[in-house]
């Protein structure tokens, strides 16, 4: 988000406090499908089945000691630019971030069949990164090593921001967010297999997905 100048008041702020604060709780709907974001305003948000990935390049420091900010630059912008592009090819996808060196995405699940469709797209996310690391490897640039995290649960889908001054974004509050970006963490070091996967999202693949899985 861009930054837009506006004088602080203190004033002011303590009445949008007390403006959120005294919201009634009613106001936040229990569905199994997130609404497009623009139905959102700040005084609503909606509890949804949600599937958060989360795809992080794991070693940043080890890239920036062996290469300069412009070969940098090329990684992280082929990796960026490629990884949010498979996060995006999914039609059940609400939002796509981009955090540092880390993708990730949030998508509407609200049937079990969604869960085995985001499986490919983690399945994709892997085979592209052996595809950018091969065209790394061939301008003698360094493949970075990812890792991939991914879970299924309940989030709170929520408008959050500066009132009145066009500075907002779409938050999604949960503990399904929290063990994707874990699970992303713990995935790809050392020999650890590059993707893992909470016990809620493995608990409702389809026989065959559920198949490919091991137990850690």
């Amino acid at each position: 988000m861009d930054g837009k100048y506006k004088y602080y008041s203190y004033t002011s702020s303590a009445a949008r406090i007390d403006e959120i604060l005294d919201q009634p709780t009613g106001q936040f709907e229990e569905k199994d499908n997130f609404p497009d974001r623009d139905r959102l305003t700040y005084t609503n948000g909606v509890y949804g089945k949600c599937t958060a990935i989360f795809v992080d390049i794991r070693d940043s420091s080890g890239l920036t000691e062996k290469h300069e900010r412009p070969a940098l630059a090329k990684i992280y912008r082929s990796f960026i630019s490629e990884m949010v592009a498979v996060l995006n090819s999914s039609p059940l996808v609400r939002e796509v971030n981009i955090v540092g060196d880390c993708v990730w995405a949030v998508y509407s699940t609200p049937l079990q069949s969604n869960i085995d469709d985001l499986f490919n797209i983690v399945c994709t996310a892997n085979t592209l990164k052996k595809l950018l690391n091969a065209k790394l490897s061939k301008k003698a640039l360094t493949p970075p090593k990812l890792g991939i995290g991914v879970d299924y649960g309940r989030a709170l889908m929520i408008k959050a921001g500066y009132s009145g001054s066009g500075i907002n974004d779409v938050i999604y509050m949960g503990d399904v967010v929290n063990r994707a970006a874990h699970l992303a963490n713990k995935a790809g070091r050392a020999y650890a297999d590059p993707i893992w996967v909470g016990d809620w999202f493995a608990g409702n693949l389809n026989e065959h997905n559920a198949k490919l899985l091991t137990s850690s």
